[in-house]
């Protein structure tokens, strides 16, 4: 067995000769530099090409999404609203009656009709104590000058309660409304509140004039009036109604 010391002499001259027999070339460098750069150069092409065939892509499909030439795009639109409910009736229905001048003032009648009582009306008494019964308002509105007849009795002076819409108790009626001293004098205002079939009154002033008056009725009822001045100093001596057909339904002779 050779000596640890006489192994490592025998290495060395052996890697000694090894050298000189094999020498050592040059690290390749050059070569590693230029493998290096080619590699690089593929890269960047690779990642452009990439980029291309992205940007074409995205080209491509908003080709695909616009438009042909000469159409108009959708535009964007709400969607529609739900259909409503029908509207319901209104609470209150009026209907101008008539209106014009005399002694040089406006004047007007509306009926005006309230479905329900209205919020803090209370019926006036009955001669006998008892309160009238319904479940609705009837309104005769009546303007002289611009100022309402019976408004000293308050909203609803000029007011009855009926039931619903079509109340016979309403109708068959007639009165001299004005300003002074209950209708006597001044200028004064004849209303007729006439069954179904009649169509128009007139009235007869003792001067010979003829003052006709059409019915008018509030919609959705069977409510009806129809209304005619009187010019202060002016008396009645009659007051006739006819139906469609011009023949007369009533003669009344008591009105002064």
């Amino acid at each position: 067995m050779t000596p640890d010391h006489g192994q490592e002499e025998w290495a060395r001259a052996a890697f000694a000769r090894s050298r000189e027999t094999y020498p050592a070339s040059q690290a390749p460098v050059h070569r590693i530099l230029t493998t290096a750069r080619t590699r690089r150069k593929r890269r960047r092409a690779a990642a452009a090409v990439a980029s291309a065939a992205c940007v074409l892509g995205i080209g491509l499909t908003a080709a695909f999404l616009r438009p042909p030439p000469g159409t108009v795009a959708p535009t964007h639109r709400p969607a529609p609203v739900a259909s409503s409910p029908v509207n319901p009736a209104p609470h209150t229905v009026s209907t101008r009656v008539a209106e014009g001048t005399a002694d040089g003032q406006r004047w007007s009648v509306t009926l005006e009709f309230h479905r329900t009582l209205p919020k803090g009306y209370t019926p006036p008494k009955l001669p006998d104590g008892t309160t009238p019964q319904g479940t609705s308002l009837l309104c005769q509105r009546m303007y002289i000058g611009g100022v309402r007849i019976d408004h000293q009795g308050g909203p609803w002076s000029d007011c009855q309660t009926v039931t619903g819409t079509q109340d016979p108790g309403a109708s068959g009626g007639m009165g001299l409304w004005g300003l002074h001293d209950k209708g006597v004098n001044g200028t004064r205002l004849m209303v007729s509140t006439p069954e179904a079939e009649v169509a128009y009154g007139i009235v007869t002033l003792a001067d010979g004039t003829h003052v006709k008056a059409t019915t008018v009725t509030v919609p959705g009822t069977t409510y009806r009036a129809w209304a005619a001045p009187v010019p202060n100093g002016q008396t009645i001596t009659a007051v006739d109604q006819y139906d469609t057909g011009d023949h007369r339904l009533t003669h009344d002779t008591d009105w002064r």
